[in-house]
């Protein structure tokens, strides 16, 4: 009687046709912008401590008494404090996600990356234009914040007018996703 071995079949290798495309649901995106949020506090709020703590008290003179003047430099402060936030927010974002690490600092933490309907990385001009347009996905009492559960891609609407996708770092976008970007399959 004779044996003979059937030889070993080796296992397909991995494509990017043949990658499994991982979108970032609606809750890792949610605790990635939660960590954002946290950071960012911390940070703008130790430099308005550390740079404008007198601003705020300033409203009163060295008698007590109230002064309509120092009260104006306090609004002042305030009024240039909050657009230094705002630049200070589009810039985090912006570079961040236009970066080679392609998200940011809680996108990071949680195995996240922003990329064009491609799969590539997205230019300072597209992230720029992705952060802005949260603006309409705030407008919407962030119902577009909330699409990103329930569409295909898991794309939220700043996602759709900016052209991205947020993937997990191992995805790689096949060509028939980057095709079908806006289907609703």
């Amino acid at each position: 009687m004779e044996y003979t071995m059937s030889p070993v079949s080796e296992a397909p290798t991995a494509t990017a046709e043949t990658n499994v495309v991982q979108y970032a649901g609606f809750w890792r995106r949610f605790v990635a912008y939660l960590l954002d949020s946290i950071i960012l506090s911390i940070v703008f709020w130790g430099a308005a401590l550390a740079f404008g703590i007198g601003l705020l008290g300033t409203s009163m003179n060295m008698n007590g008494h109230y002064d309509p003047n120092a009260t104006g430099a306090a609004m002042s402060g305030i009024m240039l404090i909050a657009v230094l936030f705002g630049a200070g927010g589009w810039l985090y974002f912006a570079l961040m996600e236009s970066s080679k690490n392609q998200g940011t600092l809680g996108k990071m933490a949680l195995g996240l990356r922003v990329t064009d309907l491609a799969g590539k990385r997205i230019s300072f001009g597209k992230a720029t234009g992705r952060f802005f347009a949260k603006i309409l996905s705030s407008m919407t009492l962030c119902i577009g914040y909330i699409m990103a559960g329930f569409t295909a891609k898991k794309q939220a609407l700043h996602d759709f007018v900016a052209g991205t996708l947020v993937l997990s770092k191992q995805s790689a976008v096949p060509a028939q996703v980057a095709q079908n970007a806006f289907a609703g399959s």
